[in-house]
């Protein structure tokens, strides 16, 4: 890489790291090339990225952003998982470590908050943004829908008494 490569690798993480709501750092103990396609895929699917980048120009992006306290955890051959989503890139890369003995997860961070193998862990757990608002939206139309059936339900009873008169009285 030549100097106004390394500036915009620099610049481009930089950009990545002032947009993510969380940042895995995972270390890449000889994956295939089929094994870093696969987690790419896992991760573009899950709306998070999976990048690796020579751990210099990693440092450098890292200042003026919340992600410094990663910096410590970019020894050897570490690969960056980012997402928007808290939980999305934590996700994959649990899952994924479970596949494979050639990658495992150093830490992370969560904005400001620095996370270790079990806060990944935990935060990997956690249902992702969609499934929370499913359930918000779930909480938030049950009642109405019970209330819909409640008062439906006498009505349906009148309905039911006055035709099983009527069909007495025809008879």
């Amino acid at each position: 890489m030549d100097r106004s490569q390394k500036t915009a690798a620099v610049a481009e993480l930089n950009a990545t790291f002032s947009e993510v709501a969380v940042v895995v750092v995972t270390r890449n103990l000889g994956m295939t090339v089929a094994q870093s396609t696969d987690l790419r895929n896992r991760m573009r699917d899950a709306g998070a990225t999976y990048k690796v980048s020579k751990n210099k120009l990693a440092r450098i992006a890292l200042d003026g952003t919340d992600y410094g306290s990663i910096s410590d955890m970019l020894t050897g051959p570490v690969g960056l998982a980012t997402s928007t989503d808290p939980v999305a890139a934590a996700k994959v890369a649990a899952e994924f470590a479970k596949t494979t003995d050639k990658f495992e997860i150093v830490g992370g961070a969560m904005g400001t908050t620095p996370l270790d193998v079990a806060g990944v862990q935990a935060l990997a757990t956690l249902p992702s943004l969609d499934e929370l608002r499913a359930k918000i939206v779930g909480l938030i139309v049950a009642p109405a829908t019970k209330l819909a059936t409640i008062t439906q339900a006498p009505a349906a009873q009148i309905a039911r008494v006055l035709a099983a008169y009527s069909e007495k009285e025809a008879a």
